[in-house]
């Protein structure tokens, strides 16, 4: 009875010691996920997510701006979209109800290839000062990365500048082809200051404010802040000036876009005033 005491107590011990190294091991790989580095491929990555849904946002704009001068005189006509794409309007007694269809695949300025279906919702009196725009996708692709989830737009005719200005929120999920998958949140303001009615896609040109969100696929957060407006001028695929904050747990960067150059390269600059040239993933599509 004695010697099965002792062997129980000793397995009891040696059990013991194995939890409290599981759990240390555990709180150790905890730790070490928590404190996940602010890299380049995920400031990369992430400008490339922003890419993707700026773009989404000029196909709604040019689509619903072209409704809204026709409703106000304005006489607008777009060149942007090629005749690939096929637009659909639905008229009910409130809204219209527009169906953007890109098929299975169509290249637009710049040679993003778009499929699927943007689905965009607004109420029917184009001449109000302000309305919401609804945003949604069917089966929508960007370059081959699937595009889930929906946008609010708060579009207004004509902000204290005289521009028409966007305030966006969003909650968009990407899958890249590889398996690679992003949440992207927040809400950011779209103000077009140049190129608006004149009918050539070329010569538009956006201001862009706001706080928005990068998840990654491990689940980790990059809150990002624009701290000097960043310009995206649609002639150009980059965003050519202005900086932006990203912020990870008690990291963060500053990543700056240039001197209004297009070109794929941004600096990003630490706290301590050391930076690195960061080359901004557009698909392959070259510079």
């Amino acid at each position: 009875m004695r010697s099965n005491l002792k062997m129980h107590a000793y397995l009891w011990v040696i059990g013991s010691m194995l939890l409290v190294t599981s759990c240390n091991k555990d709180e150790t790989v905890t730790d070490e996920l928590s404190v996940e580095k602010l890299t380049i491929e995920e400031v990369s990555l992430s400008d490339e997510a922003d890419a993707m849904s700026e773009d989404v946002l000029n196909v709604v704009d040019d689509v619903y701006a072209s409704d809204e001068a026709a409703a106000t005189g304005k006489g607008y006509i777009s060149d942007f979209l090629p005749d690939c794409v096929t637009v659909t309007t639905v008229e009910t007694s409130t809204s219209i109800e527009k169906t953007i269809d890109f098929g299975d695949g169509c290249e637009l300025r710049g040679g993003n290839v778009l499929a699927g279906i943007i689905n965009l919702s607004y109420s029917k009196d184009l001449t109000a000062a302000s309305k919401t725009m609804s945003v949604a996708f069917e089966n929508f692709t960007f370059n081959d990365v699937a595009i889930e989830g929906s946008k609010v737009v708060t579009r207004v005719r004509s902000n204290e500048n005289g521009n028409p200005q966007g305030n966006v929120t969003r909650d968009i999920t990407a899958t890249w082809p590889d398996g690679t998958s992003a949440v992207l949140g927040g809400s950011k303001t779209r103000e077009w200051i140049e190129g608006f009615g004149t009918g050539f896609w070329g010569d538009n040109v956006f201001l862009i404010t706001g706080n928005w969100t990068f998840t990654n696929r491990n689940g980790f957060t990059y809150e990002k802040e624009v701290l000097t407006p960043l310009r995206r001028e649609w002639a150009c695929r980059f965003i050519v000036s202005g900086v932006l904050q990203i912020t990870r747990q008690d990291q963060s960067a500053n990543l700056d876009f240039g001197d209004g150059t297009c070109d794929a390269f941004g600096t990003l600059t630490y706290p301590d005033g050391t930076s690195e040239e960061v080359r901004l993933r557009r698909f392959n599509l070259g510079n």
